[in-house]
């Protein structure tokens, strides 16, 4: 055997071992999770410090694996002790919590600060790794700001920390990068990713491109509204727009654009609808659990908010994406062979439903009527989950006695549980390594009293004035999400912002904070970084800027909706009503008003064609935003004026009316 074969032969076999070492960690890992859920035999600040501990565990894991079977061994060779340090100062912490926690806050021994120190180190790194130097930047600079906060001048300034108080607020008294949003994302967010990864495993989300695909039958512009659906539903569960974007834009842009679509609409549609998706309950990218955290109202409380305005933005946008499909002649014939081989039978149909249905509905029923607590919930819906994942295709193969055998069917499925099991460790690792460090740059925030800081800048630029206040408010949450997660980029302006709405211009508490979520979100899609429309161009092998701007038609409701929130305070209700409804309707209006104007094929000279489109986007402005209902439901009379009028004048649409009046 020569040398090279024998090389091959041992990083083969070093690259499987990784394998089965990553998934029997993340078999361990969640069930410690689970057990904890079941039992709560320790704190929920203790269980936290384990909790990253092992997360980081199996992310090490498999990131040194990838990294490997890349060829990357010098990023193993660094990813590895990183991870190593902080496994590590979690096993301690954790295991010396009494210590650490009750009897020495407010200093520790030289080698917990020692380890500490290792730990900022190693996060910093893990964070550069998986959301680049832009976030790594921010980091540093907010590290930079508490330590010579001394050196900065006017409002801004405070008295600055030395390094020991740094690391204090950060590692060693458990309420930096151990706090309040890690122990969120070990007791809430966790179980509802693992959910997550056993529908992607057990074929869910096959089972909802079924559905769009014999949807589209039925809908003229029916493959891009595939895409829409399909990369919703996922982007309510992922919490990351690029991550979506790379995953289900690689088989919805193509397929558009076989279609006849352009690239640069494709990849449009596909960035809008991953960036959109996390405004969908029930997970909404795992903000509507740090928001009612934030809040202190129960998490059927913020989905119940977030379903009027979700409910205007998926509409808008499927509209638009209709527009774009039949304005670019573009064949919206889906042919169900092209993604699967065969169609389900009934009996198929009603054991696939059973098998995804259960578990949904015990979600639905015990947070719901119940009212059992988020994390409890989850824990009951994972376990039915993977009992009907498990056990429905093996009955199945029983009643019809077809294919595989039952018992060949159930090894089968415990794997896809393994599979699904490994697959929520994976998902979750990079949201709980953002989340961790976010944790602990809210800390310093408050030891340093930025916000209360933020809050006089903002009222002193904004002049008083709400409208002006939200505007920056917004820049701010574009800003803060370029480079990360719509969660972290949520929680920073949450921090920051939310406050001085509540407090300086008597915005509602659950106002201020989905105008501050659905402000986050608008970084996928805007221009310079736009990261989901990056993702989706590189796919489509389309111009970023056109690609931003196909983006920017579609989504332009995404950008008036935090502004309407909070001249519509009726728009977002924790007890939704027929008010809240009504306004609902009226926004949605104006929503469409905007949509049309831009995206609908108009039939005119280029110089009326943009005249038409500007009248239409500011009218429909005007109608989600002006809080007067009268005003808005004059707009909207002119809208559907404009509406008819093209359709006679352009189109030579003869009205029913009309006819029988030539009679």
């Amino acid at each position: 055997m020569s040398t090279e074969t024998a090389s091959t032969d041992s990083e083969s076999g070093l690259l499987r071992g990784l394998d089965v070492t990553v998934t029997a960690a993340a078999l361990l890992f969640w069930a410690g999770v689970l057990y904890w859920a079941q039992t709560q035999t320790i704190s929920q600040v203790q269980f936290a410090t384990a909790f990253v501990g092992g997360i980081l565990t199996v992310y090490a894991l498999n990131e040194t694996r990838l990294a490997i079977s890349d060829g990357e061994w010098i990023d193993g060779a660094v990813l590895i002790p990183a991870s190593l340090s902080l496994m590590t100062a979690s096993a301690f912490f954790a295991l010396n919590f009494q210590d650490v926690y009750l009897l020495r806050q407010g200093y520790a021994l030289e080698h917990e600060y020692m380890l500490a120190r290792l730990v900022v180190l190693s996060l910093m790194y893990l964070t550069w790794r998986e959301f680049g130097n832009v976030f790594l930047g921010l980091i540093i600079g907010v590290f930079a700001y508490a330590m010579y906060g001394n050196l900065v001048p006017g409002v801004l300034g405070h008295a600055g920390m030395n390094q020991a108080t740094l690391l204090q607020a950060t590692v060693t008294d458990l309420y930096g990068f151990y706090g309040s949003l890690t122990q969120i994302t070990a007791s809430w967010i966790a179980p509802f990713l693992l959910y997550a990864g056993l529908l992607f495993a057990y074929g869910a989300f096959d089972l909802i491109l079924r559905v769009a695909i014999v949807a589209a039958k039925y809908i003229e512009s029916g493959i891009a509204q595939t895409a829409v659906l399909s990369s919703a539903v996922i982007g309510s569960i992922n919490g990351s727009y690029t991550a979506n974007a790379a995953m289900t834009g690689s088989f919805t842009i193509p397929t558009m654009q076989e279609s006849g679509m352009a690239g640069h609409r494709a990849a449009g549609i596909e960035a809008v609808a991953s960036t959109s998706g996390q405004v969908l309950p029930p997970v909404m990218g795992a903000s509507a659990f740090v928001m009612a955290s934030y809040l202190g109202v129960p998490y059927l409380d913020i989905v119940v908010a977030g379903l009027v305005p979700a409910a205007i933005l998926v509409a808008s946008i499927s509209i638009a994406v209709h527009y774009l499909a039949i304005s670019d002649s573009s064949s919206q014939d889906m042919e169900f062979s092209e993604f699967f081989d065969e169609e389900l039978s009934t009996e198929k149909k009603v054991f696939e439903a059973i098998r995804f249905g259960v578990p949904f509905g015990i979600l639905i029923y015990l947070l719901g009527v119940a009212q059992y607590t988020v994390m409890t919930s989850a824990l009951y819906t994972v376990v039915a989950m993977m009992v009907t994942g498990t056990l429905m295709p093996p009955i199945q193969r029983l009643v019809d006695n077809s294919g595989v055998g039952p018992a060949g069917e159930l090894v089968t499925q415990v794997k896809n549980t393994v599979h699904g099991i490994r697959r929520g460790a994976i998902i979750l690792a990079p949201i709980a390594i953002i989340l961790v460090v976010i944790s602990g740059v809210v800390n310093l925030f408050s030891t340093t009293g930025i916000p209360a800081k933020i809050a006089l800048l903002l009222i002193n630029i904004s002049g008083g004035v709400l409208l002006f206040a939200v505007l920056l408010g917004m820049g701010v949450a574009i800003l803060m999400g370029v480079g990360m997660p719509t969660v972290a980029a949520y929680v920073i302006v949450a921090i920051l912002i939310v406050p001085t709405f509540v407090s300086d211009f008597n915005v509602a508490p659950i106002t201020a904070h989905y105008t501050m979520f659905y402000a986050a979100i608008l970084a996928g899609i805007t221009p310079p970084v736009a990261t989901a429309a990056v993702i989706a161009a590189g796919i489509a092998e389309a111009n970023f800027w056109r690609t931003c701007g196909a983006a920017i038609r579609i989504a332009a409701p995404l950008f008036v909706l935090p502004v309407a929130f909070v001249y519509n305070p009726g728009l977002i209700s924790m007890d939704v009503g027929a008010y809240t409804l009504y306004v609902g309707l009226l926004v949605l209006l104006g929503a469409v008003a905007i949509i049309y104007g831009l995206n609908y094929p108009f039939k005119m000279r280029p110089g009326r064609k943009i005249g038409a489109r500007a009248l239409l986007a500011t009218l429909g402005l005007f109608i989600m935003v002006y809080p007067n209902n009268t005003a808005k439901i004059a707009g909207i009379a002119v809208f559907a004026a404009v509406f008819i009028a093209e359709k006679v004048m352009i189109r030579g649409l003869t009205l029913p009316f009309g006819r029988g009046a030539s009679q």
